[in-house]
C-alpha cells in the first residue's frame, strides 16, 4: 500500500483499507460502538500528549521526528474513526457537510471574525 494522498484518495477508498485490515483479523467482534468510541478517545489523548505543555508557538514549530509521531497518532485517531464509520454506517462527508453548515449558522463568520466565542470579551469587528 503506497501512494496515497489526500488529493488523491478518496474517503471510501481510506475505509476500505481499515476494513480489510480488521475483517483480516477478525477483529469485527471487538469493533463495537462503544470500543470505538473509547479507543477513539484514548487515541486522541495520546496525541495531545505530545502537545502537553508547550507553548502556542512551540505546538507550531515541532521537530521533524515529532512531527512523524504526531502523524502516526493523528492517523490512529482517523483509523478509529473510519472504523467506527464503518461500524454505524455513516457517510462521514455528509456528516461534515451538514455540520460545517450548522457552524456557519451558529458562527456567523460576521460575528465571530477574531473571536473565539460568545464569551470571548473583545469587541465584534466591523
Amino acid at each position: 500500500m503506497s501512494g496515497f494522498s489526500d488529493s488523491a484518495t478518496t474517503l471510501k477508498a481510506l475505509r476500505a483499507v481499515v476494513q480489510e485490515f480488521i475483517d483480516e483479523r477478525d477483529w469485527s467482534q471487538f469493533h463495537t460502538p462503544k470500543n470505538l468510541s473509547m479507543s477513539l478517545a484514548v487515541e486522541a489523548a495520546e496525541l495531545m500528549e505530545h502537545f502537553q505543555w508547550l507553548t502556542p508557538d512551540e505546538s507550531r514549530q515541532l521537530s521533524a521526528d515529532k512531527i512523524v509521531e504526531v502523524s502516526e497518532e493523528m492517523a490512529d485517531v482517523f483509523c478509529y474513526l473510519m472504523s467506527m464509520a464503518n461500524e454505524l454506517e455513516i457517510d462521514l462527508a455528509e456528516a461534515f457537510e451538514k455540520k460545517m453548515n450548522k457552524n456557519r449558522m451558529k458562527y456567523p463568520a460576521v460575528e465571530f471574525r477574531g473571536r473565539f466565542g460568545l464569551d470571548d470579551p473583545r469587541p465584534v469587528s466591523e
